[in-house]
Protein backbone atom coordinates (compact mmCIF):
# COMPACT_ATOMS: atom_id res chain seq x y z
CA UNK A 1 0.00 0.00 0.00
CA UNK A 2 2.67 2.51 1.03
CA UNK A 3 4.80 1.26 -1.87
CA UNK A 4 2.04 2.03 -4.34
CA UNK A 5 1.64 5.54 -2.92
CA UNK A 6 5.39 6.11 -3.08
CA UNK A 7 5.38 5.00 -6.71
CA UNK A 8 2.52 7.40 -7.42
CA UNK A 9 4.63 10.16 -5.87
CA UNK A 10 7.61 9.24 -8.06
CA UNK A 11 5.37 9.36 -11.13
CA UNK A 12 4.56 12.99 -10.37
CA UNK A 13 8.12 13.94 -11.24
CA UNK A 14 7.21 13.68 -14.92
CA UNK A 15 4.59 16.40 -14.67
CA UNK A 16 6.37 18.46 -12.00
CA UNK A 17 10.14 17.90 -12.21
CA UNK A 18 11.87 18.46 -8.90
CA UNK A 19 14.19 20.94 -10.60
CA UNK A 20 11.16 23.11 -11.48
CA UNK A 21 10.89 24.20 -7.85
CA UNK A 22 13.95 26.41 -8.35
CA UNK A 23 11.88 28.77 -10.49
CA UNK A 24 10.71 32.16 -9.30
CA UNK A 25 9.13 34.31 -11.99
CA UNK A 26 7.66 37.64 -10.79
CA UNK A 27 6.09 38.42 -14.15
CA UNK A 28 2.46 39.41 -13.76
CA UNK A 29 2.42 39.44 -9.94
CA UNK A 30 0.18 41.90 -8.17
CA UNK A 31 1.76 44.82 -6.36
CA UNK A 32 2.84 43.78 -2.84
CA UNK A 33 1.86 47.24 -1.61
CA UNK A 34 -1.66 46.70 -2.91
CA UNK A 35 -1.85 43.29 -1.22
CA UNK A 36 -0.67 44.78 2.07
CA UNK A 37 -3.25 47.56 1.83
CA UNK A 38 -5.95 44.95 1.27
CA UNK A 39 -4.74 42.99 4.29
CA UNK A 40 -5.27 46.09 6.46
CA UNK A 41 -9.01 46.06 5.83
CA UNK A 42 -10.83 45.33 9.04
CA UNK A 43 -7.81 46.04 11.24
CA UNK A 44 -8.01 48.59 14.04
CA UNK A 45 -6.85 51.85 12.38
CA UNK A 46 -4.92 53.11 15.39
CA UNK A 47 -2.76 49.97 15.39
CA UNK A 48 -1.91 49.79 11.67
CA UNK A 49 1.01 52.26 12.06
CA UNK A 50 2.52 49.89 14.63
CA UNK A 51 2.32 47.06 12.11
CA UNK A 52 4.04 49.24 9.52
CA UNK A 53 6.74 50.27 11.99
CA UNK A 54 7.51 46.70 12.93
CA UNK A 55 7.69 45.62 9.30
CA UNK A 56 10.02 48.53 8.53
CA UNK A 57 12.60 47.19 10.98
CA UNK A 58 14.27 44.85 8.47
CA UNK A 59 13.66 42.65 5.42
CA UNK A 60 13.11 39.72 7.76
CA UNK A 61 10.50 41.65 9.75
CA UNK A 62 8.86 42.55 6.44
CA UNK A 63 8.78 38.87 5.43
CA UNK A 64 7.17 37.97 8.75
CA UNK A 65 4.53 40.65 8.37
CA UNK A 66 3.55 39.85 4.79
CA UNK A 67 2.48 36.18 4.61
CA UNK A 68 -0.34 37.13 2.26
CA UNK A 69 2.13 38.49 -0.29
CA UNK A 70 4.15 35.28 -0.29
CA UNK A 71 1.00 33.14 -0.40
CA UNK A 72 -0.01 35.03 -3.55
CA UNK A 73 3.41 34.38 -5.07
CA UNK A 74 3.67 30.72 -4.02
CA UNK A 75 0.36 30.04 -5.72
CA UNK A 76 2.11 30.69 -9.05
CA UNK A 77 4.91 28.17 -8.40
CA UNK A 78 4.93 24.46 -9.31
CA UNK A 79 3.10 22.03 -7.00
CA UNK A 80 2.48 18.30 -7.09
CA UNK A 81 -1.15 18.48 -5.98
CA UNK A 82 -0.47 16.53 -2.77
CA UNK A 83 -2.02 18.44 0.12
CA UNK A 84 -1.35 18.50 3.84
CA UNK A 85 -2.62 20.59 6.71
CA UNK A 86 -0.32 23.49 5.92
CA UNK A 87 0.90 25.90 8.56
CA UNK A 88 0.49 28.71 6.03
CA UNK A 89 3.18 30.85 7.66
CA UNK A 90 6.10 28.49 8.32
CA UNK A 91 8.90 31.01 8.81
CA UNK A 92 11.64 30.12 11.28
CA UNK A 93 10.26 32.19 14.20
CA UNK A 94 6.95 30.35 14.08
CA UNK A 95 8.73 27.35 15.56
CA UNK A 96 9.62 27.08 19.22
CA UNK A 97 9.36 25.39 22.58
CA UNK A 98 6.08 24.74 24.33
CA UNK A 99 4.71 22.46 27.02
CA UNK A 100 2.65 19.31 26.61
CA UNK A 101 -0.25 18.76 29.05
CA UNK A 102 2.14 16.48 30.97
CA UNK A 103 4.46 19.53 31.37
CA UNK A 104 7.17 18.13 29.13
CA UNK A 105 9.02 20.52 26.81
CA UNK A 106 8.79 19.82 23.10
CA UNK A 107 9.77 21.74 19.97
CA UNK A 108 7.31 22.36 17.17
CA UNK A 109 5.26 24.78 15.14
CA UNK A 110 3.65 27.36 17.38
CA UNK A 111 1.68 29.72 15.13
CA UNK A 112 -1.41 28.62 13.21
CA UNK A 113 -3.28 31.79 12.27
CA UNK A 114 -3.00 30.90 8.57
CA UNK A 115 -3.35 27.11 8.76
CA UNK A 116 -5.37 25.44 6.00
CA UNK A 117 -5.17 22.31 3.85
CA UNK A 118 -2.84 23.19 1.01
CA UNK A 119 0.26 22.20 -0.97
CA UNK A 120 3.09 20.92 1.21
CA UNK A 121 5.60 22.74 -1.01
CA UNK A 122 4.36 26.16 0.14
CA UNK A 123 5.40 25.59 3.76
CA UNK A 124 8.79 24.21 2.72
CA UNK A 125 9.53 27.16 0.45
CA UNK A 126 8.50 29.77 3.02
CA UNK A 127 10.64 28.07 5.66
CA UNK A 128 13.70 27.91 3.40
CA UNK A 129 13.25 31.53 2.30
CA UNK A 130 13.01 32.69 5.91
CA UNK A 131 16.47 31.27 6.63
CA UNK A 132 18.05 33.06 3.69
CA UNK A 133 16.38 36.39 4.55
CA UNK A 134 17.21 36.06 8.26
CA UNK A 135 20.86 35.27 7.52
CA UNK A 136 21.17 38.33 5.30
CA UNK A 137 19.38 40.52 7.84
CA UNK A 138 21.80 39.69 10.65
CA UNK A 139 24.81 40.13 8.37
CA UNK A 140 25.95 36.57 7.71
CA UNK A 141 27.84 35.91 4.50
CA UNK A 142 25.91 34.59 1.51
CA UNK A 143 26.71 30.87 1.96
CA UNK A 144 25.40 30.83 5.56
CA UNK A 145 21.79 31.39 4.63
CA UNK A 146 21.99 28.93 1.77
CA UNK A 147 23.48 26.25 4.03
CA UNK A 148 20.76 26.74 6.64
CA UNK A 149 17.97 26.66 4.04
CA UNK A 150 19.45 23.57 2.39
CA UNK A 151 19.75 21.85 5.78
CA UNK A 152 16.08 22.51 6.54
CA UNK A 153 14.96 21.07 3.20
CA UNK A 154 17.32 18.09 3.36
CA UNK A 155 16.18 17.07 6.84
CA UNK A 156 12.56 17.59 5.80
CA UNK A 157 13.11 15.11 2.96
CA UNK A 158 14.99 12.62 5.15
CA UNK A 159 12.44 12.72 7.96
CA UNK A 160 9.52 12.39 5.52
CA UNK A 161 11.12 9.15 4.34
CA UNK A 162 11.37 7.96 7.93
CA UNK A 163 7.76 8.85 8.71
CA UNK A 164 6.63 7.18 5.49
CA UNK A 165 7.94 3.89 6.89
CA UNK A 166 6.19 4.25 10.24
CA UNK A 167 2.75 3.13 11.36
CA UNK A 168 0.14 5.89 11.53
CA UNK A 169 -0.01 5.80 15.32
CA UNK A 170 3.78 5.92 15.53
CA UNK A 171 3.74 9.10 13.47
CA UNK A 172 0.99 10.58 15.62
CA UNK A 173 2.77 9.87 18.90
CA UNK A 174 6.24 10.95 17.71
CA UNK A 175 7.66 14.16 19.08
CA UNK A 176 10.78 16.28 19.08
CA UNK A 177 11.45 16.67 22.80
CA UNK A 178 14.04 18.46 24.88
CA UNK A 179 16.52 15.59 24.86
CA UNK A 180 16.45 15.40 21.05
CA UNK A 181 17.07 19.12 20.76
CA UNK A 182 20.01 19.04 23.15
CA UNK A 183 21.45 16.04 21.29
CA UNK A 184 21.39 18.03 18.03
CA UNK A 185 23.34 20.90 19.62
CA UNK A 186 27.11 21.03 19.48
CA UNK A 187 29.85 22.28 21.81
CA UNK A 188 28.99 25.31 23.91
CA UNK A 189 25.54 25.50 22.34
CA UNK A 190 24.51 22.30 24.11
CA UNK A 191 24.69 23.96 27.52
CA UNK A 192 23.13 27.16 26.19
CA UNK A 193 20.22 25.14 24.81
CA UNK A 194 19.77 23.38 28.14
CA UNK A 195 19.74 26.78 29.89
CA UNK A 196 17.18 28.13 27.43
CA UNK A 197 14.90 25.17 28.12
CA UNK A 198 15.26 25.66 31.85
CA UNK A 199 14.12 29.28 31.42
CA UNK A 200 11.17 28.20 29.27
CA UNK A 201 9.97 25.89 32.03
CA UNK A 202 9.45 28.97 34.22
CA UNK A 203 7.66 30.89 31.44
CA UNK A 204 4.19 30.35 32.88
CA UNK A 205 1.16 32.38 33.97
CA UNK A 206 2.60 32.52 37.49
CA UNK A 207 5.84 34.00 36.13
CA UNK A 208 3.91 36.47 33.97
CA UNK A 209 1.80 37.73 36.87
CA UNK A 210 4.32 40.25 38.32
CA UNK A 211 5.55 41.23 34.86
CA UNK A 212 2.20 42.05 33.25
CA UNK A 213 -0.02 42.95 36.22
CA UNK A 214 -0.04 45.09 39.35
CA UNK A 215 -2.01 45.01 42.61
CA UNK A 216 -5.39 46.73 42.59
CA UNK A 217 -8.29 47.12 44.98
CA UNK A 218 -9.96 43.87 43.96
CA UNK A 219 -6.84 41.79 43.38
CA UNK A 220 -4.67 42.54 40.34
CA UNK A 221 -5.00 44.30 37.01
CA UNK A 222 -2.91 44.56 33.84
CA UNK A 223 -0.18 47.18 33.77
CA UNK A 224 -0.74 49.98 31.28
CA UNK A 225 1.86 50.12 28.50
CA UNK A 226 0.08 52.04 25.75
CA UNK A 227 -0.33 51.39 22.92
CA UNK A 228 1.00 47.82 23.36
CA UNK A 229 -0.97 46.83 26.46
CA UNK A 230 -3.91 48.99 27.46
CA UNK A 231 -7.39 48.90 28.93
CA UNK A 232 -10.03 49.71 26.34
CA UNK A 233 -13.73 50.36 26.54
CA UNK A 234 -14.82 47.11 24.90
CA UNK A 235 -13.12 44.97 27.57
CA UNK A 236 -15.91 45.54 30.13
CA UNK A 237 -17.07 42.79 32.55
CA UNK A 238 -20.13 41.95 30.46
CA UNK A 239 -17.94 41.38 27.39
CA UNK A 240 -15.59 39.13 29.37
CA UNK A 241 -18.52 37.09 30.65
CA UNK A 242 -19.91 36.67 27.13
CA UNK A 243 -16.52 35.73 25.65
CA UNK A 244 -15.85 33.14 28.34
CA UNK A 245 -19.35 31.62 28.17
CA UNK A 246 -19.09 31.03 24.42
CA UNK A 247 -15.50 29.86 24.73
CA UNK A 248 -16.40 27.30 27.38
CA UNK A 249 -18.74 25.50 24.98
CA UNK A 250 -15.78 24.83 22.64
CA UNK A 251 -13.81 23.02 25.36
CA UNK A 252 -14.13 19.37 26.37
CA UNK A 253 -16.39 19.06 29.41
CA UNK A 254 -13.63 18.42 31.92
CA UNK A 255 -11.66 21.48 30.78
CA UNK A 256 -14.77 23.61 30.79
CA UNK A 257 -15.28 22.58 34.41
CA UNK A 258 -11.68 23.51 35.20
CA UNK A 259 -12.13 26.91 33.54
CA UNK A 260 -15.26 27.45 35.62
CA UNK A 261 -13.23 27.30 38.83
CA UNK A 262 -11.38 30.50 37.87
CA UNK A 263 -12.88 33.98 38.22
CA UNK A 264 -12.15 36.81 35.82
CA UNK A 265 -10.33 39.83 37.28
CA UNK A 266 -9.30 41.97 34.32
CA UNK A 267 -9.05 42.27 30.54
CA UNK A 268 -6.97 44.47 28.26
CA UNK A 269 -5.97 44.86 24.63
CA UNK A 270 -2.49 43.60 23.74
CA UNK A 271 -0.47 44.12 20.56
CA UNK A 272 1.39 40.98 19.50
CA UNK A 273 3.65 39.81 16.68
CA UNK A 274 4.14 41.56 13.37
CA UNK A 275 1.63 40.32 10.81
CA UNK A 276 -1.09 40.12 13.48
CA UNK A 277 -0.82 43.75 14.54
CA UNK A 278 -4.09 45.58 13.98
CA UNK A 279 -6.30 42.56 14.45
CA UNK A 280 -8.16 42.38 17.73
CA UNK A 281 -6.18 40.70 20.47
CA UNK A 282 -6.95 40.75 24.18
CA UNK A 283 -5.58 39.21 27.34
CA UNK A 284 -7.70 37.98 30.22
CA UNK A 285 -6.55 37.63 33.82
CA UNK A 286 -8.30 34.91 35.79
CA UNK A 287 -7.56 33.71 39.30
CA UNK A 288 -8.26 30.45 41.10
CA UNK A 289 -8.79 29.94 44.82
CA UNK A 290 -5.40 31.42 45.76
CA UNK A 291 -3.60 34.65 44.98
CA UNK A 292 -0.80 32.61 43.37
CA UNK A 293 -3.11 30.60 41.09
CA UNK A 294 -3.43 32.75 37.94
CA UNK A 295 -4.55 31.84 34.44
CA UNK A 296 -3.65 34.24 31.63
CA UNK A 297 -5.56 33.72 28.41
CA UNK A 298 -5.02 35.31 25.01
CA UNK A 299 -8.13 36.07 22.94
CA UNK A 300 -6.86 36.50 19.39
CA UNK A 301 -8.92 37.41 16.35
CA UNK A 302 -9.12 34.74 13.67
CA UNK A 303 -9.90 35.65 10.09
CA UNK A 304 -9.63 34.17 6.65
CA UNK A 305 -6.35 32.31 6.06
CA UNK A 306 -4.03 33.98 3.56
CA UNK A 307 -4.06 30.64 1.70
CA UNK A 308 -7.80 30.57 1.09
CA UNK A 309 -7.85 32.65 -2.12
CA UNK A 310 -5.49 30.06 -3.67
CA UNK A 311 -6.14 26.75 -1.86
CA UNK A 312 -9.90 27.03 -1.34
CA UNK A 313 -12.17 28.08 1.48
CA UNK A 314 -11.91 26.50 4.89
CA UNK A 315 -14.44 23.81 5.76
CA UNK A 316 -15.07 25.63 9.04
CA UNK A 317 -17.45 28.57 9.12
CA UNK A 318 -15.83 29.83 12.33
CA UNK A 319 -12.19 30.79 11.59
CA UNK A 320 -11.26 30.27 15.23
CA UNK A 321 -12.27 26.65 14.87
CA UNK A 322 -10.12 26.47 11.72
CA UNK A 323 -7.10 27.63 13.71
CA UNK A 324 -7.77 25.34 16.68
CA UNK A 325 -8.31 22.18 14.65
CA UNK A 326 -5.34 22.96 12.40
CA UNK A 327 -3.17 23.38 15.47
CA UNK A 328 -4.35 20.08 16.92
CA UNK A 329 -3.45 18.35 13.66
CA UNK A 330 0.00 19.85 13.36
CA UNK A 331 1.25 20.03 16.94
CA UNK A 332 2.58 17.20 19.09
CA UNK A 333 0.26 18.20 21.92
CA UNK A 334 -1.83 21.33 22.20
CA UNK A 335 -2.66 23.70 25.01
CA UNK A 336 -5.41 22.29 27.25
CA UNK A 337 -7.21 25.63 27.07
CA UNK A 338 -7.22 25.85 23.26
CA UNK A 339 -10.69 26.84 22.05
CA UNK A 340 -12.69 29.43 20.14
CA UNK A 341 -15.27 32.11 20.80
CA UNK A 342 -16.84 35.23 19.27
CA UNK A 343 -18.48 38.57 19.99
CA UNK A 344 -20.40 41.10 17.90
CA UNK A 345 -17.19 42.43 16.33
CA UNK A 346 -15.10 39.38 15.48
CA UNK A 347 -14.38 35.69 15.92
CA UNK A 348 -11.46 34.51 17.99
CA UNK A 349 -9.43 31.58 19.21
CA UNK A 350 -8.18 31.38 22.79
CA UNK A 351 -5.08 29.83 24.32
CA UNK A 352 -2.83 30.42 27.30
CA UNK A 353 -0.67 33.50 26.96
CA UNK A 354 2.46 31.98 28.52
CA UNK A 355 2.70 28.22 28.79
CA UNK A 356 6.41 27.34 28.98
CA UNK A 357 6.91 28.91 25.55
CA UNK A 358 10.30 29.82 24.15
CA UNK A 359 11.64 30.92 20.77
CA UNK A 360 15.03 31.52 19.21
CA UNK A 361 16.65 34.95 18.99
CA UNK A 362 18.30 35.02 15.59
CA UNK A 363 20.51 37.94 16.60
CA UNK A 364 22.37 35.69 19.06
CA UNK A 365 23.02 32.84 16.60
CA UNK A 366 26.25 32.05 14.81
CA UNK A 367 26.07 30.73 11.23
CA UNK A 368 26.62 27.15 12.46
CA UNK A 369 23.76 27.57 14.93
CA UNK A 370 21.45 28.77 12.16
CA UNK A 371 22.34 25.63 10.20
CA UNK A 372 21.46 23.39 13.17
CA UNK A 373 18.25 25.31 13.74
CA UNK A 374 17.36 24.74 10.08
CA UNK A 375 17.75 21.00 10.61
CA UNK A 376 15.46 21.15 13.63
CA UNK A 377 12.75 23.12 11.81
CA UNK A 378 12.91 20.81 8.80
CA UNK A 379 12.40 17.81 11.08
CA UNK A 380 9.42 19.37 12.83
CA UNK A 381 7.78 20.46 9.57
CA UNK A 382 8.12 16.93 8.16
CA UNK A 383 6.49 15.50 11.25
CA UNK A 384 3.62 18.01 11.05
CA UNK A 385 2.98 17.22 7.38
CA UNK A 386 3.19 13.45 7.97
CA UNK A 387 0.40 13.69 10.55
CA UNK A 388 -2.09 15.07 8.05
CA UNK A 389 -0.78 14.18 4.57
CA UNK A 390 0.47 11.24 2.55
CA UNK A 391 4.06 10.93 3.71
CA UNK A 392 4.70 7.97 1.38
CA UNK A 393 3.62 9.90 -1.72
CA UNK A 394 5.58 13.03 -0.77
CA UNK A 395 8.64 10.95 0.07
CA UNK A 396 8.33 9.04 -3.21
CA UNK A 397 8.31 12.33 -5.06
CA UNK A 398 11.29 13.71 -3.13
CA UNK A 399 13.44 10.60 -3.53
CA UNK A 400 16.82 10.04 -1.94
CA UNK A 401 18.90 12.51 -3.95
CA UNK A 402 19.36 16.20 -3.24
CA UNK A 403 17.74 17.54 -6.40
CA UNK A 404 14.73 18.95 -4.59
CA UNK A 405 16.91 20.38 -1.81
CA UNK A 406 19.03 22.31 -4.30
CA UNK A 407 16.00 23.51 -6.25
CA UNK A 408 14.20 24.91 -3.21
CA UNK A 409 17.39 26.51 -1.94
CA UNK A 410 17.78 28.25 -5.31
CA UNK A 411 14.16 29.41 -5.03
CA UNK A 412 14.80 30.67 -1.50
CA UNK A 413 17.70 32.81 -2.64
CA UNK A 414 15.72 34.20 -5.58
CA UNK A 415 12.72 34.95 -3.39
CA UNK A 416 14.99 36.53 -0.77
CA UNK A 417 16.12 38.92 -3.52
CA UNK A 418 12.45 39.61 -4.24
CA UNK A 419 11.73 40.18 -0.54
CA UNK A 420 14.54 42.71 -0.28
CA UNK A 421 13.22 44.55 -3.33
CA UNK A 422 9.69 44.52 -1.92
CA UNK A 423 10.99 45.73 1.43
CA UNK A 424 12.79 48.63 -0.24
CA UNK A 425 9.55 49.62 -1.99
CA UNK A 426 7.71 49.34 1.33
CA UNK A 427 10.27 51.63 3.00
CA UNK A 428 9.88 54.20 0.22
CA UNK A 429 6.09 54.07 0.58
CA UNK A 430 5.86 54.07 4.39
CA UNK A 431 8.95 55.94 5.54
CA UNK A 432 11.06 55.01 8.57
CA UNK A 433 9.82 53.56 11.87
CA UNK A 434 9.56 55.97 14.80
CA UNK A 435 7.81 56.56 18.09
CA UNK A 436 5.95 54.05 20.21
CA UNK A 437 4.95 52.06 17.16
CA UNK A 438 8.53 50.94 16.72
CA UNK A 439 8.94 49.50 20.22
CA UNK A 440 9.96 45.90 20.03
CA UNK A 441 11.10 46.56 16.49
CA UNK A 442 14.47 44.83 16.51
CA UNK A 443 15.26 42.10 14.01
CA UNK A 444 13.85 39.51 16.38
CA UNK A 445 10.80 41.72 17.01
CA UNK A 446 10.06 40.56 20.56
CA UNK A 447 8.00 37.76 19.09
CA UNK A 448 5.37 37.50 21.80
CA UNK A 449 2.58 35.21 20.71
CA UNK A 450 1.50 34.92 17.13
CA UNK A 451 2.97 35.94 13.81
Amino acid sequence: MAGARAEAGRALRRAVPRSSHATWDPAGRRSPLTLLEESNRGRLPDLVPIRDARMLASPFAYLRGSPGVMAHDLATTPATGITVQACGDAHLLNFGLFATPERNLVFGLNDFDETLPGPWEWDVKRLATSFVVAARTVGFDQPAGRRAAAAAVRVYREQLARYAGMRLLEVWYSRVDASAIIAMSRGRRRQEMADRMARAQHHTSLDALPRLTEPSGDGRRFLEEPPLLTHVEECHPGWVEEILARYRTSLPDERGMLLGRFRALDAARKVVGVGSVGTRCYVLLLLGDRHDDPLLLQVKQAGTSVLEPYAGRSRYRHPGRRVVNGQRLLQTASDIFLGWTSDDNARYYIRQLWDMKGSVNIETLAPADLHDYGRLCGWVLARAHARSGDAAAISGYLGTGDGFDRAVTDFAEAYADQTEADYAAFVRARGSASGDGGRGGSTNQRKGVGG
